[in-house]
Formats: C-alpha cells, structure tokens, sequence
C-alpha cells in the first residue's frame, strides 16, 4: 500500500493557496477568450497569437492542478503554545558567531521565503530548532558547516507590529 506524503503548513499557508487558486480561476475565462479569438484567426501554423494563448492557458491549468494537489494534500498544523518551537511558531535567534538577532517563523516547505522572515520548518536550522525551547543552545548542522543558535525567544504569534502579513 501506497503511503500518503501530506504537506504541513499553517492556517496562513492554506488561506493563501486557496487565494492563489481563486485569482487563476478568475483568470482562466479570459484566457480562455484569448484562445479561441485567436483560433479565428485563420491558419493554425503560422499563428503566434493561437500558440501563445494555447501555451498561456496550459500554463494556468498546470499551474492550478499543483495548486489543489497541494490542498488536498495539506495538512494544517496549528502553532504550539507549549514552549516548544513546532510549525508556525516565531522564534527569536542570536547566531553565536557574529551575535547578530532574527527573528523567524516556522512554516511548510511550500511558504518558506527568507525575505518575509518564513523559515521551512525542513531546513537545516527549522530542523535542529524543531521541540526546542528557549534559553537553548542549538547546533546547527548544514552543508556549509555547522554554527550554533541560542533561542531567545518563542511564540506562538507574530510580535506586534512584526511579521504580520
């Protein structure tokens, strides 16, 4: 029997795929017209417009089967309120080399992006951070060596004023 990879992410994850969604099926009617007036054009062979309506809307219909794939195999995971660091949790770190601070949250491989402080849950430091709590000291193991992290601080929201979407 087959066994079934589902997707952690956080409630904001899932809202935001099922955004996605929304806005591509509120665009997929005008590609559709796109397609078709440029079907009666004429000539099929020589037709730039018909190849890059056609190649627009297979885009989009891609684009919106990985997109419910990824829903239908999500599964929401809601923050720890415990202490311990899990998805969708903030962390505060200070990186014991250069004693530099950030601040990220935890979250499903598929909402990862550095630029708004969204660390993937399954990186090297999501990993060695994962059931910690704070006051630790992590070492991190990654493919450019490993560092050490102290925790700071863990919540189960976003500070006021930071990290709010």
């Amino acid at each position: 029997m087959t066994k079934i990879y589902f997707q952690k992410m956080t409630p904001a994850g899932y809202a935001a795929l099922e955004e996605q969604i929304a806005t591509l099926k509120a665009k997929r009617p005008t590609l559709v017209a796109r397609l078709k007036a440029a079907r009666a054009l004429g000539d099929l062979s020589e037709n730039t417009e018909y190849s890059s309506a056609k190649r627009d809307l297979r885009h989009l219909d891609s684009r919106l089967r990985y997109l419910d794939k990824q829903l239908k195999y999500a599964q929401i995971v809601t923050p720890r309120t415990d202490g311990a660091i899990d998805l969708g949790n903030w962390v505060t770190l200070e990186f014991l080399d250069d004693h530099s601070q950030v601040t990220y949250q935890l979250v499903g491989r598929q909402e990862a992006n550095l630029h708004q402080q969204k660390l993937a849950f399954d990186s090297p430091l999501g990993q060695a951070l994962s059931h910690h709590q704070a006051g630790e000291v992590v070492t991190v193991t990654a493919p450019a060596g490993t560092y050490q992290v102290k925790i700071l601080n863990v919540r189960s929201t976003a500070a006021a004023g930071f990290g709010a979407d």
